[in-house]
C-alpha cells in the first residue's frame, strides 16, 4: 500500500502536476487533462488522429534564443538530422542559424524554403553521387570531408574553390551510449588525430578545394562540459601543428553538437552557460599559448533545440496485465529499441482518482522489443480509448520513423498560441502503394 492509496487526494495532485524540465513550457495539466500551447490534447487527438507528433513552435524558438544569448560569438548551425521539415528549417532561418545537412534529401528540404546556401554545411561519412550533385548544384557554403576518397572525389567535381572542413576524431570519450559515441577512435567517422595531417595534405593538394577549418563531434547526449573542453583544446593544438607543417592557419573550428537534454524527471539540463565560458576560455588560452589567432567557433545543436518542444500522443488500444498497448510503437519511436532510451508516459486525455500502478507501454508491432516505456506509473483505470502523452519526442522520432508492418507514419502538428496546423501530414496507404510499382 502506498501513500496515494491512503490519501487519494495526493494521487490526484501528482497526476495534475507536470514533471519539470521535460515538457514544453506551454504544457499544463488540469482536472480535464493535458493541454499544450492552450490546446487540449483531446482536441488535437480528435482533429489529427493518433499517433501524432505535436511540436511547440514557441518552445523551439525559445531554445534557439537561449543559445544565441549564451553564445554571442559563435556560429550556431542547426543539426537538421534531428528533425527536418520545411517549417522547422524556416524557423531556423528566421532565427539566424546556419544548417547542417547530411543528404541530398535534407538539402532538398532546405532548398524548398530557400535556406541560404552560404549558411549550409554538408556532413556525412558517406556522400553519394546524389549528395555531391545536390551540394555542388546549390553551392553550399562548406562541406565536411570524412575520408581521403571524399577529398579526391570532391576535388575532381568542384567547379571553383570549395570551402571544406576536415572531420577529426579527437579521441575524447563523451561517456554516452556506444551507439551515439563518435569522438573515440576506431569508428566510422572522421580521421583519427594521428592520421589527420594526411587529410590536410590531401586537401591542400587539390586546387579545387580550400581548407576552411576543422570539425569534430564527440557524440550525442553528452552531459560533461569537460569533454567538450578537452576536445576543443586538442583541436586547437592540431591547428598549431598544421601551421608548423604547412605554414597556414585554418580559420574556423566546428565543435559539433551532442548537448544532452533531460528525458526523465530529475535529469539536469545541459550547462549551456558553463559550456560557453569554458570552451571559449579553452580555445582562446590554447590559441594564445601557441601564438595562434583564435578560430571562429561553430556548434551544431539539434536535439537541444527541438527534443523538449515535442510530445507524442497515442491512444490506448488494449490493456493486458501490466502491458498497456497503444496504436504506435517502434515505427514512430525507434530510440527505445536502438539505445534502450527511457521515457515518461502520462495519462493525458483525462484525470483519474485511481491509484497509480507500474506498467510497460508497448507498441503494435510484431516484435517483443517494441516497447515505448517500461516501469512507468499510470492510473490503474487506464483503458482502451484513453489518450497518453510521451514528452521529449521532438528529436530523432520523425527522423527515424519507418513503415514497419506497412504502418503509416504520423503527422507533425505545429502548435502556437492556441492554434494548431499540420506541418507534415499523416502518411496514407496510398502513399505506401505509390512506391510499389511491381
Amino acid at each position: 500500500m502506498t501513500l496515494t492509496d491512503v490519501l487519494p487526494s495526493i494521487g490526484r495532485s501528482l497526476q495534475t502536476k507536470l514533471e519539470p524540465d521535460v515538457w514544453p513550457r506551454s504544457a499544463s495539466a488540469t482536472a480535464e487533462g493535458l493541454s499544450i500551447a492552450g490546446i487540449s490534447v483531446n482536441e488535437l487527438a480528435a482533429r489529427f488522429g493518433t499517433p501524432a507528433y505535436i511540436l511547440d513552435e514557441d518552445e523551439v524558438r525559445r531554445r534557439c534564443q537561449a543559445y544565441r544569448a549564451a553564445l554571442p560569438g559563435f556560429e550556431i548551425a542547426y543539426a537538421g538530422k534531428s528533425l527536418t521539415c520545411r517549417a522547422v528549417l524556416h524557423w531556423m532561418a528566421e532565427e539566424g542559424f546556419s544548417l547542417d545537412v547530411c543528404s541530398a534529401g535534407e538539402l532538398a528540404v532546405a532548398r524548398a524554403v530557400g535556406f541560404p546556401a552560404e549558411r549550409i554545411l554538408l556532413h556525412g561519412n558517406v556522400k553519394t553521387t546524389e549528395d555531391w550533385k545536390a551540394a555542388l548544384g546549390y553551392e553550399v557554403g562548406r562541406i565536411v570531408v570524412d575520408s581521403l576518397d571524399e577529398i579526391e572525389q570532391l576535388g575532381s567535381l568542384a567547379r571553383h574553390p570549395q570551402r571544406v572542413l576536415i572531420r577529426v576524431t579527437p579521441g575524447v570519450d563523451g561517456h554516452t551510449h556506444k551507439a551515439i559515441a563518435t569522438g573515440v577512435e576506431n569508428q566510422k567517422f572522421g580521421f583519427p588525430l594521428r592520421e589527420a595531417m594526411t587529410a590536410v595534405s590531401a586537401v591542400l593538394a587539390q586546387p579545387g578545394l580550400r581548407l576552411d577549418g576543422l570539425h569534430c563531434h564527440i557524440g550525442s547526449q553528452i552531459k560533461s562540459v569537460a569533454s567538450f573542453e578537452l576536445a576543443a583544446r586538442r583541436m586547437v593544438e592540431f591547428i598549431g601543428q598544421i601551421r608548423d607543417q604547412h605554414g597556414i592557419v585554418p580559420r574556423s573550428l566546428d565543435l559539433g553538437g551532442g548537448h544532452a537534454v533531460p528525458y526523465l524527471p530529475g535529469e539536469q539540463e545541459f550547462d549551456l552557460v558553463g559550456y560557453a565560458q569554458r570552451v571559449q576560455v579553452a580555445v582562446n588560452y590554447t590559441a594564445a599559448t601557441l601564438g595562434l589567432p583564435a578560430p571562429q567557433l561553430t556548434i551544431e545543436p539539434g536535439r537541444a533545440l527541438v527534443a523538449n518542444a515535442g510530445i507524442t500522443l497515442y491512444r490506448v488500444v488494449t490493456v493486458k496485465g501490466s502491458y498497456v498497448a497503444v496504436d504506435g510503437g517502434m515505427s514512430d519511436n525507434m530510440r527505445a529499441s536502438l539505445y534502450g532510451a527511457r521515457y515518461l508516459v502520462r495519462l493525458a486525455g483525462r484525470s483519474s482518482t485511481a491509484p497509480l500502478r507500474t506498467v510497460s507501454v508497448v507498441g503494435r508491432h510484431c516484435e517483443a522489443g517494441d516497447v515505448i516505456a517500461t516501469d512507468v506509473s499510470l492510473p490503474a483505470d487506464v483503458h482502451a480509448g484513453d489518450v497518453l502523452a510521451v514528452p521529449v519526442t521532438g528529436a530523432y522520432h520523425h527522423s527515424l520513423a519507418s513503415n514497419y508492418n506497412q504502418v503509416c507514419r504520423p503527422p507533425i502538428v505545429g502548435v502556437r498560441d492556441g492554434w494548431a496546423r499540420p506541418l507534415v501530414r499523416r502518411e496514407t496507404e496510398e502513399d505506401l502503394m505509390a512506391r510499389d510499382v511491381g
